[in-house]
């Protein structure tokens, strides 16, 4: 549905070139949800401008739907563009028109007749849970209900693509929340292609079938979600998943060294990753029985899912004479599991983790 080929974006300035861009090559599939997350400045918001070409390449092809936009005049542009919704972080409602209005805004912009208007805006605003607002100005809505009606209105041309840059930053916990659960709803029911560009890794990990990691201009990581929360590649992306999954010790353990070799008193200490049908099953329960003299001891855990495929991650420690270690660990190689050694930790005392 669109695609970026060798995609470069240079702003001139008086103290020399800023390169924003540099050489994206991005592919995203009709009717998915695909998410860019970056950090601020890394060119996240200048790479969906080029998308609907509200910034234009300095060199590269975008196309959408199978036309090179890079290549349309002004006129052809504005016709495409009907095909490409965007809402954004701050709304760019106008205050003086009603909800029902500001909906309306495109169609009318497009010359479209009063009557097909009508029949246009109203189920809109039924998808959106505003059916009720129609006649009340921005000023008198909450955040949430400004965002609906900024969806509203980006869906009002039938696009065949949604772009959301930072569209629910400014929103509070609860209310992205619904926003998101929303902007899935929409992408099933009228099988929409979603571009979302975020900062937050839990918008990624609650809407987003894909994901690509932008820093400095570049792609720094592409995937799926599963794929990258489950085994991120790159430090920027585990910089961003670790704001979810904290990899940090337990705080029994924080702040000791780590030994790649056995010291006294110290638990080798084992991160356990389980995906899928993996999450239901009892391996380090047979490992137990399958090295009864490794001792074992769990140190943390949680179950999260994404995308509706559980997701497990684990912390245990072992134990006992090294052969039955290795042993323990030869088992759960042959897992269904991700396995990482950490290394040989010592437990601090109590007095010590104040």
């Amino acid at each position: 549905m669109i695609k970026l080929m060798g995609l470069e974006k240079i702003y001139r300035t008086a103290n020399g070139d800023v390169p924003a861009l540099k050489g994206i090559d991005l592919h995203i599939e009709r009717g998915e949800i695909f998410g860019i997350i970056g950090l601020s400045g890394a060119g996240k918001s200048t790479l969906i401008r080029c998308i609907n070409m509200l910034e234009r390449p300095t060199a590269g092809s975008v196309l959408v739907d199978g036309k090179e936009l890079t290549t349309m005049n002004d006129a052809e542009l504005r016709d495409m563009r009907k095909q490409i919704g965007m809402i954004f972080q701050h709304f760019n409602l106008l205050s003086s028109a009603t909800v029902y209005d500001n909906t309306a805004f495109p169609l009318r912009l497009a010359g479209v007749p009063e009557n097909q208007i009508k029949a246009k805006v109203e189920p809109l605003l039924n998808l959106v849970g505003l059916s009720d607002k129609a006649g009340q100005y921005p000023a008198q809505l909450s955040g949430g209900q400004k965002q609906r009606v900024g969806i509203a209105r980006a869906l009002a041309s039938d696009p065949k693509v949604l772009l959301c840059d930072e569209a629910t930053s400014a929103l509070d916990p609860q209310t992205t929340k619904s926003i998101l659960e929303l902007i899935r709803d929409i992408n099933r029911k009228l099988s929409l292609t979603v571009v979302v560009i975020t900062h937050e890794m839990q918008v990624i990990k609650d809407i987003c079938d894909k994901v690509a990691v932008i820093s400095d201009g570049v792609i720094a990581e592409e995937g799926s979600v599963v794929d990258v929360f489950t085994n991120p590649q790159q430090p920027i992306t585990k910089e961003f998943i670790s704001v979810l999954l904290s990899n940090e010790l337990p705080i029994a353990f924080r702040g000791n060294a780590i030994s790649t070799f056995a010291t006294p008193g110290a638990l080798l200490l084992l991160r356990l990753i389980f995906i899928g049908e993996s999450a239901d099953d009892p391996a380090l329960a047979r490992m137990i029985r399958a090295v009864p003299t490794v001792e074992c001891t769990m140190l943390f855990g949680n179950l999260d899912q994404i995308h509706g495929i559980p997701f497990g991650r684990m912390i245990v420690g072992l134990s006992g004479a090294q052969a039955s270690i290795d042993m323990a660990i030869d088992f759960l190689k042959h897992q269904d599991l991700k396995l990482e050694v950490i290394g040989y930790v010592a437990r601090r005392a109590p007095e010590e983790r104040m």
